[in-house]
């Protein structure tokens, strides 16, 4: 089954569009790995870095994912916020080869979790851990540690290794994400294997 069909019978709507965003720092591999979910015709070849602030939307299946790069800089963050409202699901998106700015992804994390729209919401939360096969890359558990993970107490939460450019562990994180969205408001399952051989914890608080 394509990931969009998964998501589709998870949401169960038939009519009303579902916002679900994809969102990370610059560089940690968004724009690839969401090319893995567009549709077909949709997809972008050459994938090339993003400069500041962009936003892209497009919708299958009357699912509207809305993809914006979040740069570190604070001069962006009113713009981001227009995208909270009304939102299912969440995908964040690390680089997880990137140690120095951890500590950055933490802190836009946490602005995004208590934001009003997010914070009265149990809308679940999925890690990609990308970047996995990069030389130096921090461990699933170094990702959750430094992310202060078991500190999520009230969304479930799930984080996953993966490969944007190859694909790996993309639909494994999907699945995931469509069970939770299926439950509406319960907790994740739990943990499956990331692709190519990776790994998975999940949070039921």
């Amino acid at each position: 089954m394509g990931l969009f069909k998964m998501i589709a019978r998870a949401l169960g709507f038939s009519k009303t569009e579902a916002r679900i965003l994809v969102i990370g720092l610059d560089n940690s591999g968004k724009t690839t790995l969401i090319n893995h979910l567009k549709p077909k015709k949709a997809t972008t070849l050459e994938v090339t870095p993003t400069v500041g602030f962009q936003v892209e939307e497009f919708s299958k299946n009357n699912i509207n994912f809305t993809v914006y790069d979040m740069s570190g800089q604070g001069r962006y963050r009113s713009l981001w916020e227009h995208y909270y409202a009304d939102v299912q699901a969440i995908i964040y998106v690390l680089d997880s080869a990137d140690r120095l700015r951890m500590c950055v992804a933490k802190e836009e994390l946490e602005q995004l979790l208590n934001h009003e729209h997010i914070k009265s919401t149990r809308c679940p939360v999925l890690f990609f851990a990308n970047k996995m096969d990069a030389p130096g890359a921090l461990s699933l558990e170094e990702c959750m540690e430094e992310l202060e993970l078991d500190k999520l107490r009230d969304k479930p939460w799930h984080i996953t290794s993966s490969n944007a450019k190859s694909g790996a562990g993309i639909a494994e994180g999907i699945e995931w994400l469509c069970d939770s969205i299926g439950e509406r408001g319960g907790g994740g399952g739990g943990a499956r294997g990331g692709g190519g051989g990776g790994e998975s914890k999940s949070g039921r608080k």
